[in-house]
């Protein structure tokens, strides 16, 4: 009964992934869920994932990471990296490739995507080369570099730490780093040919921008002595209700309203700048009590004379646009712009959202915000400040590194070092280094521990405690077993090589609609039971699930790095399959025969 329980849930939960109905750890956590209350696992077994060495390893990673970004050595070495790129479009390709795949090894890949987005995007703008061109290349490139190391991606944290707590032998910090590097360079001979040819030639042109796709809504009106919305609050005003303006900023005489909400009271002779779709605009130019001032010119600029409400929040601050994209993690995600109250929270306003392909401009607050996601906001410096410290958004309108701290920066490298070491060297396991890394961070006050805790992406952190009690039912109820049975009777008397390329095949497939950490969750006990059945090491299967897991490139939602350039790229669902799918065939091909190179069975 139990187990078919467990199938039950497990296929609720896939759906649950496929469909998308709710954010990744949500989903996650409602599978631990119903296996705690349906019986199948007991609370202690359910929430066993929380003190799991691979969410506490991870955990510890992260603010290992956060240290190393804090100093300033990756601005440092991006500000480099950007002479180099601006070249020419292969001398781009190849420099932020390399960079992406070596910093991905030894530091969170989502993290180092983010940072080399908006390097890549001024490359771009200055050499005259198409995002479409660099952004894929980046966000693969890093998926190859995470698959070097044991610390180099969650994914192989997870399989290593389940694997050692279901009986088999840890992996080493480099043991599978030679296989990995075959990949890596089969991977980028591929990105650095095909790239070129494949890769789209579309550009984000001026005129179809994200930014002048919101600038052809703005206008700015008068409000006149008879006009029905004198002296109403703007939730209430038919400007609002009827014409679906988002009000922007409000000149009343000689000074500025910027604390704008929907309790703020219009006033006669209010001069007030608009986002709108054309149709309400051509409306808005006809009725009674409304002045058009002007729309499409520079209506953004603000003029020197003007002055500042006294009682407004941000005092005396500027306001321009920017584009920002919303990172893998960011608590902005999974909600609308009205349910964060996003202008009184944050003292920015949404005036575009570019989902996928799609650009909205209208009805703005309504969209729910996905990771990934462009976002053109008009605030003042201070704000995006704000917004980016707390890791809510990453900046793309512009490249602004900050000064190394060498004195932050040389302490932080040198723990780093010592992290990496430790485990290397069979000193310690990498729980215990990572631990003792993220402690001496704090100590010697490298990181506050405000900032350590910030550092944490408590959205992996759920997701893998949840997705590690599907592993744990199956295992439980004797499922993995089934499983593994099932296939030893299938292709038991093959050869083992061709085993492993078909558990690689499905597990790669299933990674393309699955989360990675689900999949390997529910792999790594499959494979060690069949290992077991067919009397050969499990090592080939728990590297071919480790690397299937990490290295899926057909789709725009495989793995985060990919969604995060799917929108700053401008790139289509195709674009993906066009160039991906080739290159995760290739791979499948080459990591069959090179895998049992290097782990015999």
């Amino acid at each position: 009964m139990e187990l078919y329980l467990t199938v039950a849930i497990i296929i609720i939960g896939i759906i649950l992934f496929v469909r998308d109905y709710f954010s990744i750890d949500t989903t996650s956590i409602i599978i631990m869920a119903l296996f705690i209350v349906s019986g199948v696992l007991s609370p202690e077994e359910g929430f066993s994932g929380f003190n799991h060495p691979a969410t506490i390893t991870l955990g510890c990673m992260f603010v290992v990471s956060a240290a190393v970004f804090k100093s300033g050595l990756i601005d440092g070495l991006s500000a480099k990296l950007i002479k180099i790129a601006r070249i020419n479009y292969f001398f781009a390709l190849v420099s932020l490739c390399i960079t992406s795949a070596v910093l991905s090894a030894f530091i969170n890949d989502s993290a180092v995507v983010a940072i080399l987005i908006p390097v890549a995007l001024l490359v771009c703008r200055e050499a005259n080369i198409s995002p479409a061109r660099l952004l894929i290349p980046i966000s693969f490139s890093a998926l190859f570099g995470g698959t070097c190391t044991l610390i180099g991606t969650s994914t192989n944290i997870l399989v290593s730490s389940y694997a050692e707590k279901l009986g088999s032998e840890a992996f080493g910090m480099f043991e599978f780093s030679l296989a990995a590097l075959c990949l890596l360079g089969i991977g980028l001979t591929y990105i650095f040919i095909a790239g070129p040819i494949l890769l789209p030639k579309r550009d984000l042109p001026e005129d179809t921008g994200l930014k002048k796709e919101a600038e052809k809504y703005m206008a700015e009106i008068e409000l006149l002595t008879e006009s029905d919305d004198v002296d109403m609050p703007i939730s209430e005003s038919k400007l609002v209700t009827d014409y679906k303006v988002q009000i922007l900023r409000i000149k009343r005489k000689h000074y500025r309203v910027y604390e704008i909400n929907g309790e703020t009271v219009l006033r006669e002779n209010d001069l007030i700048r608009i986002l709108v779709d054309p149709v309400n605009l051509a409306k808005l130019k006809l009725k009674k009590g409304l002045k058009v001032i002007g729309d499409k010119e520079n209506i953004l600029n603000v003029k020197p004379n003007d002055k500042i409400a006294p009682k407004s929040a941000p005092q005396n601050e500027e306001k321009k646009i920017y584009e920002v994209m919303i990172p893998y993690g960011s608590e902005l995600a999974g909600r609308s712009i009205t349910q964060l109250n996003f202008r009184s929270t944050y003292y920015a306003s949404v005036l575009a959202i570019r989902h996928r392909k799609e650009t909205i401009t209208e009805d703005v607050s309504k969209v729910t915000i996905r990771e990934g996601d462009m976002m053109l906001l008009f605030a003042s410096e201070k704000a995006i400040s704000l917004l980016t410290s707390e890791k809510l958004i990453v900046t793309l309108s512009e490249y602004q590194g900050r000064r190394v701290d060498y004195k932050k920066a040389i302490p932080a490298l040198l723990i780093v070092i010592g992290v990496v070491s430790a485990a290397a060297f069979n000193i310690t396991s990498i729980l215990i280094s990572a631990m003792v890394g993220s402690l001496l961070l704090v100590t010697l006050t490298i990181l506050k521990p405000q900032e350590a805790y910030e550092a944490i992406e408590w959205k992996v952190i759920f997701m893998i405690a949840g997705v590690l009690s599907m592993g744990k039912a199956l295992e439980k109820t004797g499922g993995s077993d089934i499983i593994s049975q099932y296939i030893y009777e299938s292709l038991g008397n093959m050869d083992p090589r061709y085993t492993l390329s078909l558990i690689f095949l499905f597990t790669f497939l299933s990674t393309n609609v699955l989360s990675s950490k689900a999949a390997a969750a529910l792999m790594t006990p499959i494979v060690i039971s069949l290992a077991a059945a067919m009397q050969v090491s499990e090592k080939p299967f728990l590297i071919g699930v480790m690397f299937a897991c990490s290295l899926t490139f057909m789709t725009p939602v495989s793995y985060p790095v990919n969604t995060m350039v799917y929108a700053p790229g401008n790139y289509t669902f195709r674009d993906f399959l066009k160039f991906g799918t080739p290159l995760n065939f290739i791979i499948w091909i080459a990591a069959s025969f090179v895998i049992p190179i290097f782990f015999p069975f």
